[in-house]
Order: structure tokens, then C-alpha cells, then sequence
């Protein structure tokens, strides 16, 4: 295998999160500061967070839309952030990569979590008119995932179908099958 930085070896996203450990303040300025300097088309930077750390308002209303297969794990969660994007900037003008320059904040944030130690996980499995009603989110906003961040908690805490994925070995396609050509 070639050769791969600490940081993305390591990186992996857990179902099994700590349901008690919290997040300092400090960690997550530290997150938001990395997605804030991902790369994005003509410095778009079309990326909008918003972050519920467990028990508060925001969490619950976050985690309320995400679907019932990954509420059981993304309720263990410290911290739940709701990734979205604009379409559009300020006067008007598309933002055609937007989508994929979030994709490279969230990219970011999650190589900075694994940096501290944290793991996140994403779903996009949620109710965006839900998440819009309860969020109150304007127009322009599109959500688009939603991460899960925390400390690592016991797999055997979890359900036996998310415990068996939980455990079992982290499987990528070789590169080989990636390439169109």
C-alpha cells in the first residue's frame, strides 16, 4: 500500500460513540476552524453550520430528523452538525461547486477531529423539510448531511446489525477500480 498520512489512516467512522463524553469548547473551534479553511471555488466559501451538542435545543431538533435507522447511533453523540450550503452568492450569481466545496469543509473538519481524537460520522438520511421547519433555515440554504461528532464509545453497546459492522474490518475497493481508464 502506498504510502498515507497518520491522520487518514486512522480515520474511521464509528456507529459506537462515548453517550457521556462532551466536547470542549476549544474542540470545537478547533473543527470549525478547519472546515472554515477548506478550498472552495473562487473562495465561495458557500459552506453554513449549525451545531447542537447534546441535551441542548438545536441537537434535539437536528437529531429528531435524522432518520430512525441512524438516530440509534447518532444519539450517543457529543455533538450533531447539520452541514448545509448556498446555491447562490450575495448578488445572486450560482455557486455551481457548492455542494463539493462542502464536501471539502467537511472533509477537513473530519481529518481535524481525527487530529483530536474525535470521530464523526455522516448521514444524509434525514427529513429536510422537517429539518427546515424545526431549524428554521432560510431559503438559500440546502442541507445537506448531517455529522455526528465524539469520542469512541463500546461497540457492544450497540444493536447486534451495527455491532457486526462495528467490529468487523474496514474494507476499501482497490484503487485499481476506482480509475476510469
Amino acid at each position: 500500500m502506498a504510502q498515507l498520512s497518520p491522520l487518514l489512516a486512522a480515520r474511521w467512522s464509528p456507529h459506537a460513540f462515548n453517550p457521556i463524553a462532551e466536547l470542549t469548547d476549544a474542540e470545537v473551534a478547533s473543527l470549525l476552524e478547519a472546515a472554515r479553511w477548506a478550498p472552495s471555488h473562487g473562495n465561495s466559501q458557500p459552506w453554513r453550520f449549525l451545531l447542537g451538542r447534546r441535551d441542548d435545543e438545536a441537537y434535539k431538533r437536528i437529531l429528531t430528523n435524522v432518520s430512525p435507522a441512524d438516530q440509534r447511533w447518532a444519539g450517543r453523540a457529543s455533538a450533531l452538525l447539520l452541514a448545509a450550503h448556498v446555491t447562490a452568492d450575495a448578488v445572486g450569481a450560482p455557486l455551481t461547486y457548492a455542494a463539493y466545496d462542502l464536501g471539502q469543509a467537511v472533509a477537513h473538519l473530519t481529518v481535524q477531529a481525527t487530529s483530536l481524537r474525535l470521530h464523526v460520522r455522516q448521514t444524509a438520511a434525514f427529513d429536510e423539510a422537517g429539518l427546515r421547519a424545526d431549524l428554521d433555515l432560510p431559503p438559500e440554504v440546502h442541507p445537506h448531511v448531517v455529522v455526528a461528532i465524539g469520542r469512541l464509545g463500546d461497540p457492544y453497546s450497540l444493536p447486534e446489525d451495527l455491532r457486526v459492522r462495528e467490529v468487523g474490518l474496514r474494507q476499501r475497493r482497490p484503487v485499481a477500480e476506482l480509475m476510469l481508464g
